[in-house]
């Protein structure tokens, strides 16, 4: 078996972890709230991945931009996870892959052209939002629905940030510091919330295993060496899979059915999502789960 193949059979597995998660991480929200489970999904995950990934240091001038790409990190995890707690997880999993549409969109602002695919792909993703957030009319809509549209737009400029750090500095370094970062702001903002609760049932402790150890510290370790072997399309072509990964499992664990116009705006998203990352141009790889 050749690296390539190695290399994108892996990014399946990864892409089928993080597409997983979102079915995972509701059953967890009945055991923690949001900012708890946060907090300790990513300081685990943090802690795995700057000794494992950054050998237990991080250059001072690669702190301040990761203190930024966590920050964002943050409020698209957190606007995540807390959409989660109303809405569904394949409908939670195609809203937050607009953010890989909104991303060529916002790059024209950091002096890239945006192709014509580019275009053609934010118009079938902005379609397929209104029927998945609208199906209904506007007194139907999902305040997960639009929590997790937040989400969306935080990780669409976590992206575009990405790509412009990762320049002058190694992901190496970025991808544990933002993890931690994440996992520290969680923490400071448990105080603040309304209530919480943090029950250690079965049930939480194998989502914070399988979210933090395998879809946070082994997708971004499994990321890094499979995007040396295989070109960007075919890297972008994969992670388009994750919402549909994300569909299937919860019509298996949840029998949740997409029907009617919440299909159709999820199909129309996915085709938005191909067509942009496949023949728009290259662009960061986001970071999902």
């Amino acid at each position: 078996m050749s690296q390539r193949t190695k290399a994108e059979l892996l990014l399946v597995v990864t892409t089928f972890i993080w597409g997983s998660t979102f079915v995972i991480v509701k059953g967890a929200l009945a055991d923690a709230s949001p900012f708890p489970f946060l907090a300790v999904r990513f300081l685990l995950a943090g802690l795995l991945m700057f000794w494992v990934m950054a050998r237990g240091r991080v250059p001072r001038p690669a702190l301040l931009p990761s203190l930024w790409l966590g920050i964002l990190l943050f409020a698209g995890f957190a606007f995540q996870t807390w959409g989660l707690v109303f809405t569904t997880p394949s409908k939670s999993a195609f809203i937050t892959g607009f953010s890989v549409i909104l991303v060529p969109l916002l790059s024209v602002f950091h002096g890239y052209r945006m192709r014509a695919a580019n275009a053609g792909g934010a118009g079938l993703g902005l379609l397929g939002l209104y029927f998945l957030v609208l199906p209904s009319g506007v007194s139907a809509v999902n305040r997960g629905d639009i929590l997790t549209l937040f989400g969306a737009m935080a990780f669409a400029v976590h992206i575009v940030l990405v790509g412009t750090y990762t320049r002058r500095f190694s992901f190496l370094h970025l991808a544990p510091a933002q993890i931690l970062v994440v996992g520290i702001i969680a923490t400071l903002a448990i105080p603040f919330a309304p209530s919480w609760t943090l029950h250690w049932t079965g049930r939480l402790i194998f989502a914070v295993a399988v979210t933090a150890v395998f879809a946070t510290a082994f997708a971004f370790g499994t990321q890094v060496w499979a995007q040396q072997h295989t070109p960007p399309a075919h890297t972008a072509l994969i992670f388009s899979l994750e919402p549909v990964f994300a569909a299937l499992t919860s019509r298996v664990v949840t029998k949740e059915h997409l029907a009617g116009k919440v299909f159709l705006g999820s199909a129309l998203i996915l085709a938005g999502i191909v067509i942009s990352e496949v023949w728009g141009g290259a662009a960061p790889a986001p970071v999902e789960g």
